[in-house]
């Protein structure tokens, strides 16, 4: 017999299954996976940044007296670099022009502190108080911190929908195996094939289409975000240097295509005991 010109969906299910699922599992191992590796990104851009502080004076009072305050606590403080006139104007040379003669009736005080703890910056920070200002690295990175979060929150309603779509494509598939075997299943019922044993067979099929549809998909991922990271730590600037996948994010995305074949299979036996029962 010659195939059907068009596509049909009860003939060719296993095909159609098999090449849902692949995509699907895809979709969802690329959504876990780029979520894990921005959220381990922001982690670390948040535990990088949030012992280091600018600190801005103006004025020679206030130079003078924040200058004592810093050589007073060096015991607090990892790293102190106060930056010189020279560093301070190629910062400032795209907004002013005129030299660094004009630049330093303008340019304020400035030094990069690494502390040794969190408590240490804050006691700095009631001790410059109103004489220069206080700006911790963690808080002027907030927006950045702020839009991996967002992303993550993003990829994971992806993520949601994907196991949504996959879920209503099994049961789809399985309610129209049962009308296209409708005459079978009343011939089974009659022989006293209980509803249960019908929809072990079911899961049977569906489990071996998973299996290979989710290896599929769960292999052709996994190279694509190892590059994704790659790229990423080859800008070397910024929150994307910093992403990466730790092992128990591995271990959790390597999990994706089990937990997809658990979820397929428990998808499958509600449905066919629900068609099962509008059988008989």
């Amino acid at each position: 017999m010659k195939r059907p010109i068009v596509f049909s969906i009860f003939r060719e299910q296993s095909v159609f299954m098999t090449a849902v699922m692949g995509i699907m599992t895809f979709l969802a191992v690329m959504a876990l996976g780029i979520s894990i590796a921005i959220g381990t990104g922001v982690a670390r851009w948040n535990r990088q940044w949030n012992l280091y502080t600018t600190i801005q004076v103006t004025g020679t009072d206030n130079a003078d007296a924040v200058k004592k305050i810093i050589n007073e606590n060096r015991g607090k403080m990892d790293e102190v670099h106060e930056l010189s006139n020279d560093e301070m104007a190629r910062l400032m040379r795209p907004w002013i022009s005129g030299g660094n003669g004009v630049l330093e009736k303008y340019l304020p005080k400035m030094y990069e502190i690494k502390f040794k703890s969190e408590t240490d910056m804050n006691a700095i920070r009631e001790s410059v108080g109103v004489r220069g200002r206080f700006i911790t690295h963690k808080d002027a990175l907030r927006p950045s911190i702020s839009a991996g979060w967002k992303m993550i929150a993003i990829l994971c309603v992806v993520l949601g929908l994907i196991i949504a779509t996959i879920g209503i494509c099994i049961s789809f598939i399985a309610r129209n195996t049962a009308v296209l075997h409708k005459r079978e299943l009343e011939i089974l019922n009659q022989v006293g094939a209980t509803d249960a044993f019908v929809a072990h067979q079911m899961q049977i099929i569906v489990t071996k289409i998973c299996a290979v549809a989710c290896s599929v998909g769960f292999v052709a991922a996994l190279p694509i975000i190892a590059a994704i990271i790659a790229i990423a730590h080859s800008a070397r600037v910024g929150l994307m240097a910093v992403i990466g996948i730790s092992w128990g994010g591995w271990l959790a995305i390597c999990f994706v295509p089990i937990a997809i074949i658990l979820f397929a299979i428990f998808v499958t036996r509600r449905t066919t005991l629900k068609i099962l029962n509008q059988v008989q």
